[in-house]
């Protein structure tokens, strides 16, 4: 009986040794994955900089945009007045020296033109009201034009408008290729948020990580000249206009967010 009592003694001993090993064993990996759960899913701290960086350039295109407008009877008789037109213009753009590939037909349209009359009286008797009587058509044509040599422009318009054409507008003078332009201000506006982001690290006493996200707001205003000038030949036909094409001013706004640590 007596050696029966001792080896129950033992077996709960060893149970209990074994539980207390097991409980260790448990709430030590409950720790360990708890804590690990909590890093993965830790929000870093961050912070933003802005940088804004610009290059000026000399434009080296123009564009410009005409209508031609003629009314007629009937509408094959008004696209035929615009076609006069539209020829006189396309050849003097040639003789310019505008190539075919920067000659651009816009928009292309007729429609009916209408005017009121007056209802007329007769007899002592006369009608309510007037009516819309169909008197003819308008047609029109738009082309836009980009003109490569851009000391040529105000010889071209003055020409345009010689030959009749409506509605002149412009010149926009632009950058044919700008994304090396584009580039080099973004590289210019990333320095700027860099530096800002090295000089209020050290003042806030932080170290900078890695960048966790990257943005950009290009903006490429076009610069124009303020005024054109008109001078007046002697004795003759005035000059052509002297159209100043200033600087275009193509920039970049970044944004770089940093881990702090």
């Amino acid at each position: 009986m007596e050696i029966l009592s001792e080896q129950k003694v033992s077996l709960y001993r060893g149970l209990k040794i074994a539980l207390v090993v097991f409980l260790a064993v448990w709430v030590a990996n409950t720790l360990f994955e708890g804590r690990g759960y909590r890093d993965e899913n830790k929000i870093p701290n961050t912070i933003s900089f802005s940088g804004h960086g610009e290059v000026m350039a000399v434009p080296d295109i123009a564009n410009i945009y005409f209508t031609i407008t003629k009314d007629d009877k009937t509408v094959k008789d008004a696209q035929a007045g615009v076609a006069v037109i539209e020829k006189k213009a396309l050849d003097l753009l040639k003789a310019k020296g505008v190539a075919d590939k920067d000659i651009k037909t816009a928009n292309a349209s007729f429609y009916p033109k209408y005017e009121y009359r007056q209802a007329v009286c007769l007899q002592g008797y006369c009608p309510p009201s007037g009516k819309q009587v169909l008197v003819g058509y308008t047609a029109s044509e738009s082309i836009t034009v980009k003109i490569r040599n851009t000391d040529s422009v105000g010889d071209i318009m003055q020409g345009l408008g010689i030959t009749g054409v409506s509605d002149l507008n412009g010149p926009n003078f632009a950058i044919d290729k700008e994304d090396a332009l584009k580039a080099q201000a973004r590289k210019l506006a990333i320095d700027d948020a860099k530096i800002k982001a090295k000089v209020l690290a050290k003042d806030l006493g932080v170290r900078l990580g890695k960048i966790t996200s990257f943005s950009e707001n290009g903006n490429y205003p076009i610069m124009y000249a303020k005024s054109a000038m008109m001078d007046s030949a002697v004795g003759g036909a005035p000059a052509p206009a002297v159209i100043p094409k200033g600087e275009n001013t193509i920039s970049s706004d970044v944004t770089i967010t940093y881990e702090i640590r």
